[in-house]
């Protein structure tokens, strides 16, 4: 899974370069502002994909002494980092849609303008389905961040030949520095949003509620256990680490409850690959913190409830 991230990492960076020519080209021939904030997004993908480069590649590092849990995390610092680059772009795109705004100067060449938003569509969209792809099989927060830019991007291509063409065929100058200021804003709105799974990772959030019933369902699932309380979840990268208590007959011995354990252990790997499982056994009735229904109310119940 870390070397599928790697090369979709890899794949962004060589879109973002021919993006980022194509792009450049264009702005300089038609000075229009909503192609100067595409470019400008398009240079922020440049940036943002090579750090996820980075990030994947050092998120994917075996644990080691000093990071027992592994280096998952580098991933969402690295989309917090894309999510301010963005918002630093929309701020300086705002600002030039405005000094274009009051400066009333109109673009040139727009069908140049028109046919290069064409072919970046196209390029783009083969990246965006490999990048799917990816997601899918890793779950790589990282490159559903990167992805996320180049959705953004599709979109910012079709508002620049909206803008163009209805600049040309109307010749209404205003509608460039406008559609500018309003993509900035939706950057600024995007880099908002983008930032919630990353902050969710570093500051440890529990699965989605239907997820973590999901998981107890199968972590009940063996006739050994009589209950199941203190579920841990949380998300590092493309890793996710789980921890939970289950009360077992006293009377087991430890060899047989250790089978019990195993056998949960490899129904979760089935269900939830890529889970690392730590499971802590108590005898049947046992309270370690009593009236703490956080710690100790029964899942297995709690799944049986209507």
């Amino acid at each position: 899974m870390g070397r599928l991230a790697q090369h979709a990492a890899m794949a962004s960076v060589a879109t973002a370069l021919l993006l980022l020519g194509l792009k450049g080209y264009a702005a300089w021939v038609t000075g229009s502002v909503a192609m100067l904030a595409s470019l400008a997004d398009t240079a922020l993908d440049l940036v943002a994909s090579a750090m996820t480069l980075f990030g994947v590649r050092f998120a994917a590092l075996p644990p080691d002494h000093n990071h027992r849990f592994g280096h998952g995390k580098a991933e969402a610092l690295v989309a917090l980092f894309q999510v301010a680059l963005i918002a630093a772009s929309g701020l300086a795109i705002f600002a030039r849609a405005i000094e274009r705004l009051l400066g009333g100067a109109a673009t040139e060449d727009t069908g140049f303008g028109i046919g290069a938003s064409l072919a970046a569509i196209v390029i783009t969209a083969g990246l965006l389905a490999y990048q799917r792809h990816v997601i899918a099989r890793t779950g790589s927060v990282a490159i559903r961040a990167d992805h996320a830019h180049y959705q953004a991007d599709v979109v910012l291509n079709v508002a620049v030949i909206a803008t163009l063409l209805i600049e040309r065929l109307l010749g209404w100058a205003m509608v460039d520095p406008l559609a500018g200021m309003a993509i900035a804003l939706w950057l600024l709105w995007g880099a908002w949003q983008g930032s919630a799974t990353a902050i969710d990772q570093l500051m440890d959030k529990e699965w989605p509620e239907e997820r973590r019933r999901d998981f107890v369902a199968v972590a009940s699932r063996h006739p050994e256990v009589r209950g199941l309380h203190d579920l841990r979840t949380r998300t590092s990268g493309s890793h996710d680490f789980v921890q939970f208590h289950i009360w077992m007959d006293p009377a087991l011995s430890v060899a047989a409850a250790h089978d019990v354990v195993e056998q949960i252990e490899r129904d979760l790997a089935i269900a939830f690959p890529g889970t690392e499982v730590f499971i802590h056994i108590d005898p049947e009735g046992k309270i370690d913190h009593p009236g703490n229904d956080l710690v100790e109310a029964d899942l297995v119940a709690q799944l049986k409830e209507p």
